[in-house]
């Protein structure tokens, strides 16, 4: 197979998917590039992205949307959402959004190319989840909640597209340095109480460029944070105690 790839990028106008779609796109890689912030995605096609003006949430045709592109080599899901609160304190709208960006509108494109890839016979899936996908934190119920859903659905398609030639890939970062976490969490706190255990957004997209050329089952990031989740299935009261100082925090 070539080197370079067509690749889908969702989520791709801010954080992460923006710079993971720019810095792939220098690589040589034909990127398309997902996402609703439409002055953004301008910016992209200017130098040479292929755009997708979107809100994959939305009941729409897929063959209709995805037309032009036919089918990706690569598909990094990249979009997310998350609203750090309380349970008790939050809006449900805000719970059903954090499911339907980042739970359901993924499972829906993956079954889509899923199927294509089928056809052809190779193809690769990378979901940027998160750390809090394995170990569960305050302020983070339906956030969290959200990811596990995501790492058993990726987890799951391994097995069953193996022997179709699909890859899936799983990226677990820990907090990223990134406007999200500050519309996450409005007062602050989070982005305090971590600030020296962030990853920079390069790091992250370092990661994917590797697993791009190299598929492996997950990537872990920092990398002693699978050390983390490890003792969190053998000893969770630890970790929640020890953790709990971090986010129980007004």
């Amino acid at each position: 197979m070539s080197k370079t790839k067509k690749i889908l990028i969702t989520g791709a106008t801010s954080g992460v998917g923006l710079l993971l779609a720019r810095t792939l796109h220098d690589a040589g890689h034909q990127i398309w590039a997902t996402g609703r912030n439409n002055d953004v995605l301008n910016n992209l096609s200017t130098i040479g992205i292929h755009t997708v003006e979107a809100d994959l949430t939305i009941e729409q045709s897929f063959d209709s949307l995805f037309k032009k592109m036919g089918t990706p080599d690569t598909v990094i899901h990249c979009a997310g959402v998350g609203t750090f609160s309380y349970l008790l304190d939050m809006d449900e709208r805000d719970m059903e959004k954090m499911f339907n960006v980042n739970v359901i509108a993924p499972m829906k494109l993956t079954k889509y190319f899923a199927e294509k890839m089928k056809t052809r016979g190779f193809g690769h899936f990378v979901f940027v989840a998160s750390q809090a996908g394995k170990v569960a934190t305050p302020k983070a119920s339906v956030y969290a909640a959200s990811k596990h859903a995501i790492l058993g659905f990726a987890n799951a398609i391994r097995m069953e597209l193996k022997e179709f030639g699909i890859e899936v890939t799983t990226i677990n970062p820990g907090p990223i340095d990134t406007p999200f976490l500050d519309l996450a969490d409005q007062t602050g706190n989070y982005r305090n109480n971590m600030k020296k255990h962030l990853l920079t957004p390069e790091k992250v997209v370092e990661s994917i460029e590797k697993v791009i050329k190299k598929p492996v089952r997950e990537v872990n990031l920092p990398s002693y944070m699978s050390i983390t989740s490890k003792l969190y299935a053998m000893a969770p009261s630890i970790v929640e105690t020890v953790g709990k100082k971090y986010f129980i925090k007004k």
